[in-house]
């Protein structure tokens, strides 16, 4: 190319308009990528020359990567597997069998992502943990406890979970935000009658980023109720501004958590979430020792980690600047 670097297209089915953390992962990669690679991110490939090709979610980016294996055999194609698509669609799609099948490389964002893959699958897979930059937690309000949800209203997010549990938190200091948009119908109208019904949750849709960054750096406490999650950003975010989680103990949280984190809760159990969170607003020293557990994985989640394992895993793959 005209600029002398190797052309690096990358496909992401998410646009900056979801403002879903699959986003934020194709941006920031790029961001990394852009000093040594021309960058186009596009929702599917539409045949342009390219040196090599990341593509994020192995069903939905399936036709863009299959056409770009069969047209250009001898460069490589990296696949980054989503929630969705190591606990769901490898197991139940054939499209996205076939997308692990034909990728050069596989990248999972969490250590328990690589249990999911087929054992003869497993040799090119990288798991690369995604980042966010060290942020400080801001003061805390007198009197009050402010816990944050962040994730958009639809079913594999079960925002329902973090409502029930509104409803059932005893500690009149507890006040609990939910920072998403509505995907899904019913659980608009959930929102709003736990909302009417419960003046503790307060939904203040869908915001961008970086008010959502200070939403969370401003709370004692996230949550996350996820019934599937491929490597939550918002944990990472959590973690980097001091912020301890309370997470269901599914696969992709223990991933990033570690299986010995003592802040997990069943899925989809909200008394249990309810009762960690009252203990949370009680026990400073068990808020303490999430908030420890929290600060020892901060150090996995720094963008300079992230960024060196991408450079080195195009460079690994032959994919250098010209």
């Amino acid at each position: 190319m005209v600029s002398g670097k190797s052309h690096l297209v990358m496909i992401s089915p998410a646009t900056a308009s979801a403002n879903n953390g699959n986003w934020q992962t194709v941006s920031r990669w790029a961001r990394f990528l852009s000093p040594r690679y021309d960058v186009s991110i596009m929702q599917a490939w539409d045949g342009c020359r390219a040196d090599a090709m990341i593509a994020l979610h192995a069903r939905r980016s399936a036709g863009s990567l299959q056409a770009f294996a069969m047209s250009c055999p001898n460069r490589p194609a990296v696949l980054v597997l989503t929630g969705t698509d190591l606990y769901r669609d490898i197991h139940a799609d054939a499209s996205a069998r076939d997308s692990i099948v034909a990728a050069t490389a596989l990248v999972v964002l969490q250590e328990s992502g690589l249990g999911e893959l087929p054992p003869a699958l497993r040799a090119k897979a990288k798991v690369i943990f995604q980042s966010a930059p060290a942020l400080p937690a801001l003061p805390a309000r007198d009197g009050q406890f402010d816990v944050i949800m962040v994730g958009h209203l639809r079913a594999e997010k079960d925002p329902a979970t973090y409502m029930a549990a509104a409803r059932l938190v005893s500690d009149p200091r507890v006040r609990m935000l939910h920072v998403g948009g509505a995907l899904d119908a019913s659980l608009d109208s959930l929102a709003r009658d736990t909302m009417r019904d419960t003046p503790r949750y307060q939904w203040l849709g869908n915001l961008p980023h970086d008010e959502t960054r200070r939403r969370v750096q401003a709370c004692r406490l996230m949550v996350l109720t996820s019934r599937m999650e491929g490597g939550a950003n918002v944990i990472i975010e959590a973690v980097t501004s001091g912020v301890p989680v309370l997470a269901s103990d599914i696969s992709g949280n223990c991933g990033m958590l570690g299986e010995a984190y003592a802040g997990y809760f069943p899925v989809g159990d909200g008394a249990a979430l309810a009762r960690m969170i009252d203990r949370a607003a009680r026990d400073a020293a068990w808020l303490e020792e999430l908030a420890a557990q929290c600060r020892e994985r901060a150090r996995l989640f720094t963008p300079e980690a992230e960024r060196a394992a991408v450079l080195q895993l195009m460079d690994n793959l032959g994919c250098r600047a010209s």
